[in-house]
């Protein structure tokens, strides 16, 4: 006689992380029956969403890492796989079976694979924190386009130096790229693609000392490290330059410490089957140890863990005699990634130019369904508008999203400050403290999304000490957010920001889509993104949480 007790809140498996190792995990899970939630906190797909071109992909031709890591998810998601966007605060192994702690509420689960990944490692030369922001750069996709016209420096050998190098000729007017060893540590034709630029120049032996300036960048210093020549570098005039650290990465193992163990490095150590020494947490992709973090070592690894990971599952329904429900699937269609990828796709990207007729396609409009369908009330969404042609795309958003559902009212208003712009207003028609300036495609669509979510209600779970935090907020309290559509850790500060508005009137959110309006960059010296300037306080930058950024509202 089966024993076995059919839970519906349980999942089989949690994946952490949706790169290339975590949703080829989901796709070889759901394809097995197995229940199982990806849990990313940014944004599906990784950090290769943010290259241009993947070529070297076994099977696919030539398309940006945004359209190869969604044709994934939407692979995965065919079979079954569920997805979640939220924070992964804490993983609870007590008992047989785990919880995962996350900003939306505990997800009980019978297994855990971690793939996390890694971000971008600081080298820790004299004044590189200090300038994080305001001319030291990590992601030439998020902030290459405040450095136009302007030399920029990259510190690096390996092959994200070599390849957004390449990338940053779009903008720049010289890159010198500074590599500590005798050469690049990358493939030769990367390499060469670099070193071939014309308006690259390339120093071997080289590393950096030290920057300086006063609000902005105004020189570097760095050594010859086997003559021991030092030399400094100030652009003439007293005009600022850039300078993007490419010096490999640091794995996002937070969740690993005191759990598993880790090499010297912060790696985890998993043995052949991906598990780590903790049983029931496994792990794959860029946050193990391995010798090349590729996309395609990624999706093996994932393959592995998953398979691996599918015998302990299998163990564990019959060890706690509870069994997940089937996970359903949807129509199985792998066709290759197209124009519509790039439209939109589940981290909410959608198109950022209204010249093709609709900028949602039916996939996204599937999601906003979901989404709309569980606000508990209406909202009107403000729009002011000028002559300019970002002023038409942002009037098609609205009407495209008000055309989903009776709860979103659209109106047009002459006049105001920073235009075009369009507020959030409550049903009753107050501010629900939310405004953006621009139009919100890119990857600022999700935060939009999110944020009449959260003015309509019930809006994303929150911790009960932070709602209370921000009820104590009695001060006037505007926040200025200052983005581009193209900056894939900006979603995250905006949508804290939103979140503490939408529950305290004292809190308003003026978001800013910088490449329209430049002015802002100058008069706060801004050369990365997302930088936030609450009240009168000086610029800040760095994606934060509801946690972070209220504890910063706060004092």
């Amino acid at each position: 006689m089966d024993n076995t007790t059919i839970d519906k809140n349980l999942y089989d498996a949690v994946v952490v992380g949706g790169g290339p190792a975590g949703l080829t995990a989901a796709m070889y899970l759901a394809r097995a029956c197995y229940r199982v939630l990806v849990i990313e906190k940014e944004k599906f797909g990784g950090q290769i969403t943010i290259t241009a071109e993947v070529v070297n992909y076994p099977g696919a031709a030539p398309q940006s890492g945004a359209e190869l890591t969604e044709t994934m998810r939407k692979q995965a998601e065919s079979f079954g796989a569920e997805f979640m966007l939220a924070d992964v605060k804490e993983l609870d192994f007590s008992q047989d079976v785990k919880v995962v702690k996350t900003s939306r509420g505990d997800i009980r689960c019978l297994g855990v694979l971690l793939a996390t990944g890694a971000h971008p490692r600081m080298i820790g030369f004299t004044n590189e924190a200090e300038f994080k922001g305001h001319g030291v750069a990590y992601c030439a996709t998020c902030d290459g386009e405040f450095f136009t016209g302007k030399e920029v420096f990259v510190i690096g050998g390996g092959f994200a130096a070599a390849e957004e190098s390449v990338f940053l000729t779009r903008f720049a007017s010289k890159v010198t790229i500074l590599i500590r060893g005798e050469d690049f540590s990358c493939a030769k034709e990367a390499a060469d693609e670099a070193r071939n630029h014309p308006k690259i120049t390339v120093m071997t032996n080289t590393e950096v000392v030290s920057v300086d300036g006063d609000s902005v960048l105004r020189s570097i210093t760095y050594k010859n490290n086997k003559t021991g020549e030092v030399t400094t570098y100030s652009p003439e005039g007293g005009d600022t330059f850039g300078v993007f650290v490419f010096a490999g990465y640091s794995p996002s193992t937070e969740l690993a410490k005191g759990l598993c163990d880790l090499n010297e490095q912060g790696y985890v150590i998993t043995d052949l089957s991906k598990q780590t020494t903790k049983e029931g947490l496994y792990a794959a992709g860029d946050v193990c140890i391995k010798t090349l973090r590729q996309v395609v070592t990624a999706t093996g690894d994932g393959a592995i863990a998953a398979t691996e990971l599918e015998k302990y599952l299998a163990k564990m329904r019959k060890t706690t005699g509870l069994s997940p429900e089937i996970p359903v699937r949807r129509a199985n269609v792998h066709k290759p990634a197209d124009a519509s990828a790039s439209k939109a796709s589940t981290s909410g990207q959608a198109s950022s130019s209204a010249s093709s007729g609709e900028l949602l396609d039916d996939g996204m409009k599937a999601q906003l369904d979901a989404v709309f369908s569980r606000m508990a009330s209406k909202v009107i969404l403000e729009v002011h508008p000028d002559d300019r042609a970002v002023s038409a795309e942002l009037k098609q958003y609205m009407k495209e999203l008000s055309a989903l559902t009776d709860k979103i009212e659209v109106r047009e208003v002459q006049g105001g400050e920073d235009l075009p712009y369009v507020t959030v207003l409550r049903e009753d028609g107050t501010k629900a403290g939310m405004t953006f300036h621009g139009a919100p495609g890119g990857h600022e669509f999700t935060s939009f999304v999110l944020g009449l979510y959260n003015a309509a209600g019930p809006g994303q779970p929150i911790a009960d000490a932070d709602r209370e935090g921000i009820a104590s907020i009695t001060e006037e309290t505007p926040i200025k957010v200052f983005v581009s559509l193209s900056c894939t850790m900006c979603p995250d500060l905006v949508v804290a920001a939103e979140r503490i508005a939408s529950l305290n009137d004292k809190v308003s959110v003026d978001v800013y889509d910088l490449n329209h309006f430049p002015a802002f960059k100058d008069q706060y010296n801004v050369m990365s993104v997302p930088c936030y300037i609450i009240g009168d306080h000086k610029p800040e930058f760095g994606k934060k949480n509801v946690e972070q950024l209220l504890s910063l509202i706060r004092g």
